[in-house]
């Protein structure tokens, strides 16, 4: 087959999803700068499919190209891992325009959304029909379940629900020759040889390029309950959390650790949303009960878990929520830490997974780690302690340049939080992804088996190397 060049392939990228969905001038930062404002890429063109056998064709013809793809979908991640680089010679596929809910399937309580389908639309759709989708993230307004299944996002909801690969079902893949796999049947068993489904979630657009999937769907509770405790340590958190698994089994949903200083920045820049409790305790707990018998029920167990935490001190007050509009502020409180950090300037973040048991002797002595080595340095400490994952961030001291301390210390103090993560036998990447961030650090923290395993899989199924090149692994 003869080789494209490059205007030949703008030619056919044209002809294949139409002029209007081939961008290639005016401001198009919104798909080139990633979600941090930290770095700007640079694409040859911007194209937007309308349907899978459009992306198979741009696929097969960037291939024929030998030009490179890096798949979008909301563009909310935080690794660098879903823009194109300042080459100026990537294709950069936005699958925002495939956001359809294809199908629901009450008695096999799945649906089958196109990859581009806002995650706050799929709630929604799964609502209306009378089901609840668990994943819920602080971008569910934005981002999208193809980017939440190549990241295998988290969220709130992990600690009952699992990750986006545990809630996954089936999907529609391109592979990287053009070809398109079909495997939406939504079976929940199906033992015909190796897992393509779960090689592809999580494999951040470098293995394939989602652009459908079957999801799992569930029963709508019949009471959710919400409470917000004060706790005088890290170690009191891991045991609240263990009153809570104990005796609320499956029907605790959520639980969240966030430090002092943390919500403080939420009390500064958002002082209309009113945090409790933050003033007088190093850290706080926000967690939730859901209950598929009763309201009743549900409160019942519940204000026992709080009691008998009241009795064993590892709580000092708490805040239950009497309706759902102060469930919801709540929730919005804590959804809120990532933006007050932003608008207190630029940050180190560690998106960072450890043993539940771990995490209090981690926070120790990182804690004391980089206090000691960076004077006044202020640690922005929350995340989803009921699955192990911490965003331990690092805020520069204040009245510095937010800027030069990144640009100074960044390596530093990751490499101190990494190699304490390590330590601790946790991983460095929870929830977010390595993309371009991470790819040239995961080699000092990944086994070396693992990594050259990884490597051969990229190069089986996409040998010209043309998927989201220099995210997760680089083969070079």
């Amino acid at each position: 087959m003869t080789a494209l060049s490059l205007p030949e392939l703008l030619t056919t990228l044209r002809h294949t999803v139409g002029d209007t969905h081939v961008l290639t001038e005016g401001d198009l930062s919104a798909f080139e700068q990633d979600w941090r404002k930290r770095t700007r890429g640079k694409a040859l063109a911007v194209v937007r499919p309308g349907n899978t056998a459009e992306v198979a064709a741009v696929v097969k013809a960037c291939a024929q190209a030998g030009v490179s793809i890096v798949p979008q979908g909301g563009n909310t991640g935080l690794v660098v891992g879903s823009i194109p680089d300042d080459s100026g010679t990537q294709v950069l596929l936005s699958l925002q325009r495939m956001n359809a809910v294809r199908h629901i399937d009450a008695a096999n309580l799945a649906i089958t959304v196109e990859a581009g389908c806002v995650l706050q639309n799929l709630q929604q759709a799964a609502e209306q029909a009378g089901f609840l989708f668990p994943l819920s993230l602080g971008s569910e307004g934005s981002c999208t379940i193809g980017g939440n299944l190549g990241t295998n996002a988290g969220g709130t909801q992990v600690v009952r629900y699992g990750n986006t690969r545990e809630l996954c079902l089936g999907l529609e893949v391109v592979s990287a020759q053009g070809e398109i796999w079909h495997g939406l049947s939504g079976l929940r068993k199906d033992n015909t040889g190796y897992d393509l489904r779960n090689l592809m979630i999580g494999s951040e657009g470098t293995l394939g390029i989602i652009t459908a999937a079957t999801m799992k769907l569930y029963p709508l509770p019949a009471a959710k309950l919400t409470a917000w405790a004060a706790v005088p340590s890290v170690a009191h958190a891991v045991e609240l959390l263990g009153l809570a698994h104990l005796h609320l089994g499956a029907g605790l949903t959520g639980f969240e650790m966030m430090g002092q200083f943390a919500l403080s920045l939420v009390d500064k820049h958002y002082p209309q949303l009113r945090v409790p409790l933050w003033q007088d305790t190093p850290y706080c707990v926000l967690l939730e009960n859901s209950d598929t018998e009763s309201e009743a029920h549900a409160r019942e167990r519940f204000e026992h878990v709080l009691e008998l935490a009241f009795e064993r001190g590892c709580v000092s007050d708490a805040v239950v929520a009497e309706s759902l509009s102060q469930a919801r502020n709540l929730w919005h409180i804590r959804d809120s830490i990532t933006l007050a950090q932003a608008e207190e300037g630029l940050n180190i973040k560690h998106d960072i997974s450890l043993p539940v048991s771990a995490i209090p002797e981690f926070v120790a002595q990182t804690d004391a780690l980089l206090e000691k080595e960076i004077a006044g340095v202020r640690l922005v400490n929350f995340g989803h302690l009921g699955d192990g994952n911490l965003h331990y961030n690092v805020q520069a001291p204040e009245g510095s340049d937010n800027a030069e301390f990144l640009r100074t210390q960044e390596d530093r103090v990751n490499t101190l939080v990494y190699d304490t993560v390590k330590r601790f036998g946790g991983s460095i990447s929870a929830e977010h992804g390595v993309g371009g961030l991470k790819v040239d650090t995961l080699p000092d923290y990944k086994d070396a088996t693992a990594l050259g395993l990884m490597r051969q899989i990229k190069q089986a199924l996409d040998p010209q190397g043309i998927l989201n090149p220099g995210r997760v692994v680089r083969l070079d």
